[in-house]
């Protein structure tokens, strides 16, 4: 049997296949030009930049973003999630640790505690944290200063965070979802990260059902290796490609298993809709939050569902895509 991956280049494999800094980082190109022209003049000025919020769907590049403005910076970079953050004295000790223009990325900034939150207003713009010692009458409020940070938060739903946090980032970033020529040139740089050989044909069929997003091409890409690997491919061809996909049940639009029932219960179960998020999330199984942040972008960027007052609307686009015949004039409302 050949081997698809060669065991020499092992150390060359990037688990989380991350690029390193702006040149390797495929598509958002105008987001990348202005971080370019923010780093710069960052770093010429000697201080820490402005605040970056990075808002989109999962997988997109948040996190990747994230580390290549500490790298671009030339400086550390802490990183927490917000649902860890449970007590302000959590993120004040990662505050007071950090080291001038230092980066604290906050993933999922979103779910913060508000008791947290209301830590980083002060942090975030005078680099001071404000802490009561005591209780009662003799309390005390004392001003610690920390060294000026720059915060990056990544947010899957920009409009759950409070006016106070949002207005105080200085730097707005949304990321889009990827074009079949950017998720060519993602999976191409993957494999060669991976010691992959991936035919033509084979990264073009893979670009058009990864969903717009870098993760699950990455994702894809592994998987359709394992096959090609176990079945002595020397490459990730078309056909062991078109067999993987199958198997994986991802479709020909790149919705998988899960997509089509979304689309299928909403038009099945719901007379097309309108249902509302909490009663599709009950029917299928899966919780709320997963439904609008993983699943709904895709399928109501490419029309095969509708967000409107009342719920959820399968579209006909939606029936045709999971083999449902048509139904009466579908209602926006």
């Amino acid at each position: 049997m050949t081997r698809i991956v060669d065991p020499r280049d092992a150390d060359r494999a990037d688990p989380a296949l991350r690029p390193r800094n702006l040149d390797e980082f495929v598509g958002q190109v105008r987001i990348k030009e202005n971080l370019r022209v923010y780093m710069r003049a960052a770093v010429q000025r000697g201080e820490s930049m402005d605040h970056v919020l990075l808002a989109g769907p999962p997988g997109l590049g948040k996190t990747s973003l994230a580390c290549i403005v500490a790298e671009e910076l030339g400086v550390g970079i802490q990183t927490a999630s917000g649902p860890t953050l449970e007590r302000g004295g959590d993120l004040a000790a990662i505050l007071t640790n950090l080291q001038p223009r230092d980066v604290l990325f906050i993933d999922e900034i979103h779910r913060m505690n508000r008791a947290v939150e209301e830590i980083l207003y002060p942090a975030m713009e005078d680099f001071q944290l404000d802490i009561v010692l005591g209780q009662g009458p003799s309390a005390q409020s004392i001003k610690v200063q920390v060294a000026p940070f720059t915060l990056v938060g990544a947010t899957t739903r920009s409009g759950l965070l409070t006016p106070p946090l949002l207005g105080r980032f200085g730097i707005h970033c949304t990321l889009d979802f990827y074009s079949p020529e950017e998720l060519h040139q993602v999976i191409l740089r993957a494999a060669d990260r991976l010691g992959v050989t991936v035919e033509p044909e084979a990264a073009v069929e893979l670009s058009r059902r990864s969903r717009g997003t870098p993760r699950i091409a990455n994702r894809l890409l592994r998987r359709v290796r394992d096959f090609a690997q176990v079945e002595g491919h020397r490459a990730v061809d078309l056909e062991v490609t078109r067999t993987a996909l199958e198997r994986l049940e991802v479709d020909e639009a790149g919705l998988d298993k899960m997509d089509r029932r979304i689309l299928e219960t909403v038009a099945l179960k719901f007379d097309g809709g309108p249902v509302g998020v909490e009663n599709l999330a009950a029917a299928i199984g899966e919780e709320r939050d997963t439904i609008e942040d993983v699943y709904e972008p895709y399928l109501i960027r490419e029309g095969y569902l509708q967000r409107t007052p009342r719920g959820r609307v399968v579209t006909s686009r939606g029936r045709r895509q999971v083999g449902l015949p048509q139904a009466g004039p579908e209602s926006l409302f």
